[in-house]
């Protein structure tokens, strides 16, 4: 069955992209995910089980995972449904601002502090007074920053650069960061007893390629979302186009997977996408690895259909090799030719047309 798109009567899981979870999703229990973050994944009930429980908290959150697993919206979503729901959420990317920056970023600065600084500044910690203060790759902050967040965590008070006035803010702090910190500590790159001031609450988020069962549901969401944003008209994806997208490994994770299907959608304006849409690359890795596409779910999982799958994929992978010549194959997959042909009509496998 296609991933339809463009009907008003969807689901709110399926009807709201991420990026506008904050004003159309319902709390966790209500549907497939937590305030917008979308999985019905076993992983990803874990991470809205412990989010539902510590959204609420004073505790500090440390958000640990890979690049675009969504680590900024869990942050929101906690600060959303938090006691501080109605106060700031300032959050500040501590590996893309350069080091002599960052300091009066966080905890601004004093007029004449520095060449350039010609007025008072506040700081993100102070505009974050009474709310949240979101640390995105806080691995990325240098040792002598390290020391004055832990003061801050501490003592709940920080000067701005230049200044000698204390200033005392009433903040919870949101860490997140795609580094093993603990590695980190060992290697003598970060603080142990920063480190152990954030690690509170973990909340560990799950690589997609561990919740393929979400791609789904995920695609859905933001081919509504790219219809909407480019005034498109493309209806679903075919389910041919599905299973390579669900088969892919997505090393960019859901942003990886979001941009793509936006590009899609941009490029095939209407109708359906199929598999003949799909990038090079990801019908090339459909049948790169096979067996690593296979995935036991929830509900189980057809043995015979899995060793067909396996099987159709692994003797693709070997006629593309050897351009489609049947004796070579054959050499390669430790087949007589005769035993090759038969599968290779069962499966009615064909040559590509370029």
């Amino acid at each position: 069955m296609p991933v339809a798109a463009v009907k008003k009567d969807k689901s709110d899981e399926m009807d709201a992209c991420l990026e506008k979870a904050a004003d159309e999703s319902k709390p966790f229990g209500e549907t497939a995910g937590f305030l917008g973050i979308i999985g019905k994944s076993t992983a990803m009930q874990h991470v809205f089980e412990l989010m539902d429980k510590v959204a609420d908290s004073e505790s500090t959150v440390l958000i640990q995972g890979e690049t675009g697993t969504g680590k900024g919206l869990v942050a929101k979503a906690l600060h959303r449904v938090s006691r501080r729901a109605d106060k700031p959420f300032i959050g500040i990317n501590c590996g893309a601002i350069p080091e002599t920056l960052l300091e009066s970023e966080l905890f601004g600065h004093v007029k004449g502090a520095f060449t350039g600084a010609t007025t008072n500044k506040a700081g993100k910690f102070e505009r974050a007074n009474g709310g949240t203060i979101f640390l995105d790759e806080i691995g990325d902050m240098s040792p002598d920053l390290q020391v004055k967040l832990l003061k801050v965590l501490e003592e709940g008070e920080f000067e701005p650069v230049g200044g000698t006035r204390t200033i005392q803010v009433d903040i919870r702090i949101i860490a997140a960061t795609h580094r093993n910190l603990e590695e980190e500590v060992q290697k003598g790159r970060f603080r142990e007893d920063l480190f152990y001031r954030l690690y509170v609450i973990p909340v560990t988020l799950p690589a997609l390629r561990s919740r393929r069962s979400d791609i789904p549901l995920l695609i859905s969401s933001f081919l509504e979302g790219a219809n909407r944003k480019n005034v498109r008209q493309v209806l679903g994806v075919s389910e041919d186009a599905i299973q390579i997208l669900m088969n892919h490994t997505w090393p960019g994770n859901v942003r990886e997977l979001k941009n793509i299907i936006e590009r899609l959608v941009v490029l095939k304006q209407k109708g359906e996408i199929d598999s003949s849409d799909l990038p090079d690359n990801l019908k090339s890795s459909a049948c790169s690895h096979p067996l690593h596409t296979i995935e036991l779910s929830e509900d189980g999982i057809c043995l015979n259909n899995a060793v067909s799958e396996f099987e159709k994929a692994l003797i693709l992978q070997t006629l593309e090799k050897t351009q489609w010549v049947k004796n070579q194959a054959a050499k390669l997959l430790k087949l007589n030719r005769t035993t090759l042909v038969e599968k290779i009509k069962r499966h009615r496998l064909q040559p590509q047309v370029s």
